[in-house]
């Protein structure tokens, strides 16, 4: 058990209609003027924006809107919200959407706090431990992002995806209304779900003494979100299960499934350069390689994929590191992901492809990983194991 801090500041407001208390929340909060942040046509569609434009309206919130957020989040738009951020003087924002929106939220936060570019921070070049305050209402159960200290942006030149994290983007507050999601399509119910489980998978697989509690946690949001994504493949407007599927991605992103543990992002790493390239949706790029990743790196502690084979999956008997793995593996089939990246991208990539996909995912020579040490050139083997 290592030593570790816990800071999860950020209040959540739970349960239907609870996105018309956003005008009373942010007044509490002192917003004055505030950016009101979304992505395409969906939010307006069906009523969201309204309401919401509303709740501000009778708490007497001033706004400004930008929308036109798309799943990977482009730099060029977190540069519009902080060109109008500043001319409009916006001292809040509010994400209406998934983690896509709030990633984009929190650079412009972090760029009307950073004295260049806001891109030098995803890049190492520098650092903002500032951050415009935020808030969300969440439209989508997947990336975490509404408890989360990081964020994750695309710039186009390029398609470099690149992540910050710091806890000064911690948002103020979260409101989660499972209703919000009935209408999602099951293409991105389904990534959500794999994108849950892996922000709980990337801090489980770790070559450190684990902890009983920490571990009892996570296998537990990793059965959790099994069971009910199972309910909404059949059945896509049950509340609790999209209530569950919900407060479980939150929990698997806060830090509370890495505590006293440590933790590999690999496989996080590694899809960040397949949706940077190809433009695919993460939880998809996620179910594709991580089986490759798994099957390459379980030498490292074959125990801890026992472990995961007994307690996730119930188990037992002889071969459970494969046996365990193709349970994952079928699991993500059952909701419609793949596990390879020609069933991602309909076609398998190039040797030029892989060798790009190493490359940009190795920037700076770097190697990747804490269960265990990958550089390029196990990158590229990985890559090119799932691409079989």
């Amino acid at each position: 058990m290592n030593n570790f801090e816990f800071y999860a500041p950020t209040r959540i407001v739970f349960g239907k209609d609870s996105e018309c208390q956003v005008g009373s929340l942010l007044k509490e909060h002192g917003a004055t003027k505030v950016l009101l942040h979304f992505g395409g046509q969906s939010a307006e569609k069906s009523g969201l924006l309204g309401r919401v434009r509303q709740s501000l309206k009778d708490s007497n919130v001033d706004f400004v809107e930008l929308g036109g957020v798309v799943p990977n989040p482009r730099l060029s738009l977190a540069h519009k919200g902080i060109e109008l951020c500043k001319a409009e003087g916006v001292d809040f924002i509010l994400s209406v959407g998934g983690g896509s929106v709030i990633d984009s939220s929190k650079a412009i936060g972090w760029g009307l706090c950073y004295d260049g570019d806001v891109w030098d921070i995803y890049t190492g070049v520098g650092t903002c431990h500032t951050c415009v305050p935020q808030a969300c209402i969440l439209t989508l159960a997947a990336a975490g992002s509404e408890m989360s200290n990081g964020s994750v942006i695309t710039k186009e030149e390029g398609m470099l995806k690149r992540s910050y994290s710091d806890d000064s983007c911690r948002l103020k507050f979260s409101i989660l209304n499972p209703e919000l999601t009935y209408t999602l399509p099951e293409y991105q119910t389904s990534c959500g779900i794999v994108d849950i489980i892996m922000h709980t998978m990337e801090r489980y697989f770790t070559t450190d003494e684990p902890m009983m509690m920490t571990d009892a946690i996570s296998e537990g949001i990793i059965r959790n979100v099994m069971a009910n994504g199972a309910i909404l493949m059949k059945d896509p407007t049950n509340y609790n299960a999209r209530g569950e599927i919900m407060w479980s991605g939150s929990l698997s992103h806060n830090d509370l499934t890495g505590l006293g543990v440590g933790s590999d992002w690999s496989t996080h790493e590694m899809e960040h350069e397949l949706s940077g390239l190809f433009d695919v949706a993460h939880g998809a790029g996620l179910a594709a390689i991580w089986g490759s990743w798994a099957r390459f790196v379980y030498d490292a502690k074959p125990e801890r994929f026992e472990t995961f084979a007994k307690n996730v999956f119930g188990l037992t008997g002889d071969n459970l590191v494969i046996r365990g793995i193709e349970a994952m593996e079928a699991f993500f089939h059952s909701v419609n992901m793949p596990i390879s990246i020609p069933e991602l991208l309909g076609r398998p990539v190039t040797e030029a492809e892989l060798d790009e996909l190493a490359r940009k995912c190795a920037y700076g020579g770097r190697s990747i990983g804490g269960f265990k040490s990958l550089p390029e050139s196990s990158m590229r083997a990985i890559y090119a194991m799932a691409n079989k």
